[in-house]
């Protein structure tokens, strides 16, 4: 005999149970995040980076510490620092005192730095898998995504 949440689990939702729709937007969002990752790859490459310094000059929008950037990374402390040691060698960012927090540095882009940031800019915008939605197509991907990950 079915549990509730089993029978849940199986009722139909415009021709698919429960489960088969989870289980399919699970492979499609799974198998999306792979091509954004091609991408972001096939960009950096092509501009003598690694896929992290992409993301870092991409989430560089203005002035942010380290920890800043890496919560906007996704990633740990230490990786973001890591990033930005041989972003600072390429001399591509500067790390300056915080004007609020002596114990902090701000990250800041030098101009050459600004300048591949812009590039990086064009590039992943201008062969983006996102291209193929139109507009409101990808407003309303953001927006779904956007309910799922930050449910308020």
């Amino acid at each position: 005999m079915a549990t509730e949440s089993e029978g849940r689990a199986e009722e139909r939702v415009e021709g698919w149970t429960e489960g088969q729709m989870d289980r399919d937007v699970c492979k499609l969002v799974h198998r999306f995040a792979q091509t954004l990752d091609v991408h972001v790859r096939r960009v950096a490459e092509g501009l003598g980076l690694t896929p992290s310094q992409v993301v870092a000059l991409r989430e560089l929008t203005e002035p942010i510490t380290a920890r800043e950037l890496a919560h906007r990374m996704h990633c740990e402390p230490s990786n973001a620092t890591f990033v930005l040691d041989r972003l600072e060698q390429q001399g591509l960012i500067e790390r300056r005192p915080h004007p609020t927090d002596r114990r902090a540095k701000q990250i800041v882009l030098t101009e050459p730095g600004a300048a591949l940031r812009a590039r990086v800019l064009e590039e992943t915008s201008a062969r983006s898998p996102l291209t193929s939605l139109t507009a409101p197509q990808q407003e309303s991907l953001r927006d779904l995504l956007r309910a799922l990950v930050d449910p308020r």
